[in-house]
């Protein structure tokens, strides 16, 4: 089975063994999540989401991704500012989808 899911206002095509990044999901490591905002399952779509599907998905870790660094300047100005970011994530592993 394949499914297309949205977490975190992304959409991920999923099927079982599947590792996805997204955006931080508040749980415990190793816990069970259900994503419920599934929008296609093996081809046939719903309005906006398919009412009788999900995905289970065990977390497997929640760390940061790599720093990036935002630097930003005014020529001629003497206007300099540099700043870095490391955004939160986690690591889902898709154990089965499930259709009543």
């Amino acid at each position: 089975m394949k499914a297309v899911v949205e977490v975190g206002g992304k959409q991920y095509f999923v099927k079982k063994g599947t590792v996805l990044y997204v955006e931080k999901i508040a749980g415990e490591v190793n816990s069970v999540v259900d994503l419920d905002k599934v929008l296609m399952c093996n081809g046939v779509s719903g309005r906006p989401y398919l009412p009788n599907v999900k995905v289970k998905a065990r977390i497997k870790k929640h760390d940061k991704q790599r720093k990036i660094t935002i630097f930003k300047y005014k020529p001629k100005k003497k206007y300099r500012r540099t700043q870095g970011h490391r955004q939160p994530y986690t690591m889902l592993v898709v154990e089965e989808i499930v259709v009543k």
